[in-house]
């Protein structure tokens, strides 16, 4: 296996360092628009080079996977990139992973009740070329959606015989400070996507159809285990409401993310002033104007999250509440899930618990492509794939995941 890494920021950096613990791969060429970002990235292990890319150019990707004779592409990007890269890969003969899926467009008259472009939309649109083909697109295979996905997979073969409701639920007690030791706002996983997911309508899917809400509707008290606690939680747009239903039969299925009420305000206050937008305005720049996204400025002036790690503490948790019926019949609900602390994350890699948490994922399934474990054509999720071995193999990792009663 030759693995095309697109993307060193935080994710793909913490990528290289599980990676480089295991045998399963020959080479990984870890590429990025910054190459010195990806040189440093490729710097931990002999069998990683470096390289430069433009994950927004399709035949860039081309034509490094030809170079360098890769057989995977995994896109560690944000997922603006992902039709690029998805495209490049194929074009290049090479299967491909990603962590989340084409982006969405909210329905033109009724955003909050309707459909439009749903997340995924582009890729399975494909599905066919790719199956035909031979060939493996693997999609939303981080760990929300991810890890997600496959404990749905888990729970409707070994717990369920009837499933009510898969509800991702996602929540974390982190905090970041500065020097001083004053709590700060410094989100820990990508700005960019974390305000294309909770601006967007949510999607739910309930009785065989999808239809959306409003953004941070329905707020619950999610109890999260091993010492986060409640977390106040709400629907927000996710990869695992578009997945979960094609494979795992169910009356409904949510994300609902512990965003807490100063987060919620920040993100409100950005959508009024236009500063969620992507499309480029005209701003000046020394003597003269650029065209820059507001989006794009947001995340550029807060910390990048690969550097917040030695100011962080706390848990991070991602897991999935499924409630029905179990095999005997009877009701029952049970929360499936992953808990990942900074400390040991930061002290056993160098990098913090959320990128980390992300990217264990798709290297474990990486290794059960290698061993031939998993195996497959088209675009698929991770439900469409044994949940067990995976399971096994990320405990093997040494990051156990656990089951609780509700």
């Amino acid at each position: 296996m030759r693995i095309l890494l697109v993307g060193a920021g935080g994710v793909g950096a913490a990528f290289t360092a599980i990676a480089a613990r295991r045998d399963f791969f020959e080479a990984i060429v870890v590429a990025d628009y910054d190459e010195a970002k990806a040189a440093k990235a490729a710097a931990i292990d002999p069998r990683y080079a470096a390289a430069r890319i433009d994950a927004s150019d399709a035949g860039s990707v081309t034509a490094l996977c030809r170079e360098h004779r890769i057989t995977h592409v995994m896109n560690a990007v944000d997922p603006v990139f992902d039709m690029p890269t998805f495209h490049g890969a194929f074009q290049a003969g090479a299967d491909y992973l990603d962590m989340a899926m084409s982006l969405s467009k909210p329905h033109p008259e009724s955003p909050y009740e309707r459909c439009g472009v749903k997340l995924g939309d582009e890729q399975f649109a494909a599905a066919d070329t790719w199956a035909q083909a031979g060939r493996l697109a693997l999609v939303g295979m981080g760990v929300e959606p991810g890890l997600s996905d496959v404990f749905a997979r888990y729970a409707a073969d070994h717990l369920f015989s009837e499933i009510d409701e898969l509800g991702t639920r996602d929540g974390a007690n982190l905090v970041v400070t500065d020097d001083d030791g004053n709590e700060v706002f410094a989100p820990s996983f990508s700005m960019w996507t974390t305000i294309e997911e909770c601006l967007n309508p949510p999607v739910v899917w309930e009785d065989g159809e999808w239809h959306t809400t409003a953004p941070f509707s329905e707020p619950e008290i999610f109890d999260f285990p091993e010492g986060i606690g409640p977390v106040e939680c709400v629907n927000v747009e996710h990869e695992e409401v578009l997945l979960m239903p094609r494979w795992v039969d169910c009356r409904r299925a949510t994300f609902k993310y512990g965003l807490g009420e100063p987060f919620i305000n920040i993100l409100k206050v950005l959508h009024t002033l236009g500063l969620d937008s992507t499309e480029k305005v005209r701003v000046k720049a020394g003597d003269g104007l650029c065209e820059v996204s507001p989006r794009d400025v947001v995340a550029a002036v807060l910390p990048d999250p690969a550097t917040v790690g030695p100011r962080m503490r706390g848990k991070t948790c991602a897991g999935l509440w499924v409630t029905g019926k179990d095999k005997q019949g009877q009701p029952r609900s049970t929360y499936l899930y992953h808990v990942v602390d900074n400390q040991d994350t930061m002290r056993d890699y160098g990098h913090q618990c959320v990128v980390w948490q992300t990217a264990i994922n798709p290297v474990v399934a990486l290794e059960l492509l290698a061993r031939g474990t998993w195996s497959g054509a088209g675009v698929l999720g991770p439900e469409a794939f044994d949940a067990v071995p995976f399971l096994d193999l990320l405990t093997e990792y040494g990051s156990p995941w656990g089951i609780k009663e509700l």
